[in-house]
């Protein structure tokens, strides 16, 4: 279950990264121009670089402090943001009848808190 954990929690750092890393380098139009940026349309710039930055931070969270050896307990509060986030997301999609395309994001806060539930419980890097 440990490997599992890190190929989680890699693949979920790889994806949370490249999203974070566009909605940090991209304006706002053309976000919201491409296929799954239409949620974002009712957000302020400033509200979709801190979603940006927020997904980024959660990417390096989840894999960083525990590859260095420095605050592992780290590794599953990411995880817990990344849930939070997934909410929002999800509550995003919902309010804008997207109900459609709520799948990906479900997946990525079931595997979230897989992770969570994995190093804060049975497969900690602390105890």
């Amino acid at each position: 279950m440990n490997i599992t954990l890190w190929v989680v929690a890699g693949l979920l750092a790889a994806i949370f990264l490249m999203s974070g890393l566009a909605k940090l380098a991209q304006s706002k139009e053309k976000l919201v121009a491409s296929p799954t940026g239409a949620a974002l349309a009712g957000y302020s710039p400033g509200a979709i670089k801190g979603i940006g930055t927020a997904e980024v931070l959660g990417a390096v969270g989840l894999v960083l402090p525990a590859v260095v050896d420095i605050a592992p307990v780290l590794v599953p509060l990411a995880g817990v943001g990344l849930v939070a986030l997934m909410v929002g997301a999800i509550a995003t999609h919902l309010r804008r009848d997207e109900a459609k395309v709520i799948a990906m994001p479900l997946v990525l806060l079931v595997l979230s808190a897989l992770v969570a539930w994995g190093r804060f419980g049975p497969y900690s890097f602390t105890g």
